[in-house]
């Protein structure tokens, strides 16, 4: 007889009279053997991991569980259960295993998720490796000849590639989706218009001096800020982000001595 770890309950036995009234077969000598089930357990734990008795139910017709409180302090709230069965006819009844479940109270590891989906932004680190799913939807295929560029560039679509940006010289570039997607995380960041220091700016990047355009698809959205005075320099900023660091805010003129 083996000792497992397991997560999940055993359920009833139940039948439907003629009525439609739900009742429960319980077989009396599995029932009884509350006992062997109790030694059974401690031959497999020893007496000091097993608390007070919990209950019994029916699995299925001629077996069925008694359970008894777990006493380990690592494993609060869980529960030894003892599955019995008898064959037909039989007046005793036999241990088939000994298993450790949770109880309505444990404490229980929150259920796996892959790592795609649990890594966030800021969690890799220096010498750490994140591959790129094949069909990752933020990219798309490039280009793989000049011939091709008329046939992808949207010359209406407001963010246009050049022939560098369509992937002439790279497998995968961003997809629409990828594009929309980087945009709308960095106008909605720190260094975009809804910001703090933005709504308190009396100017917008738009009109610094400072700030450095980008080419490609975001041209028209975003710029790099080089003053090294504002909270900004060398980020990636809106054009409708400001700070007081503006480059035509300036010292008012001084006054003519009378």
């Amino acid at each position: 007889m083996a000792l497992r770890f397991a997560v999940g309950h055993n359920q009833p036995v139940a039948t439907t009279t003629s009525t439609g009234v739900t009742s429960t077969r319980i077989d009396a000598v599995l029932r009884d053997a509350r006992d062997l089930a109790h030694d059974a357990v401690v031959d497999e734990v020893g007496a000091g991991l097993v608390g007070d008795y919990v209950d019994f139910a029916m699995d299925s017709e001629r077996l069925g569980t008694h359970t008894f409180q777990c006493s380990d302090p690592a494993y609060i709230g869980w529960r030894w259960a003892i599955t019995v069965a008898r064959s037909p006819r039989a007046k005793a009844a036999t241990v088939c295993e000994v298993i450790l479940l949770p109880g309505p109270d444990s404490l229980l590891a929150p259920e796996w998720v892959p790592w795609s989906e649990r890594i966030r932004p800021g969690d890799l680190g220096v010498g750490d490796v994140l591959p790129t799913p094949a069909q990752d939807e933020r990219l798309t295929a490039g280009l793989t000849g000049e011939d091709e560029l008329d046939a992808i560039v949207d010359r209406d679509e407001p963010r246009g590639m050049t022939g560098w940006e369509a992937g002439l010289t790279r497998p995968r570039v961003l997809s629409v989706f990828g594009r929309d997607g980087a945009a709308e995380r960095w106008d909605g960041g720190e260094f975009g218009p809804q910001s703090a220091m933005a709504e308190a700016a009396p100017k917008a990047c738009a009109t610094c001096g400072f700030l450095i355009h980008v080419a490609g698809p975001f041209s028209r959205e975003f710029g790099v800020c080089a003053n090294q005075f504002a909270p900004a320099d060398g980020r990636l900023v809106s054009l409708a982000y400001g700070c007081g660091a503006h480059s035509e805010i300036t010292e008012p003129a001084a006054a003519d001595d009378e």
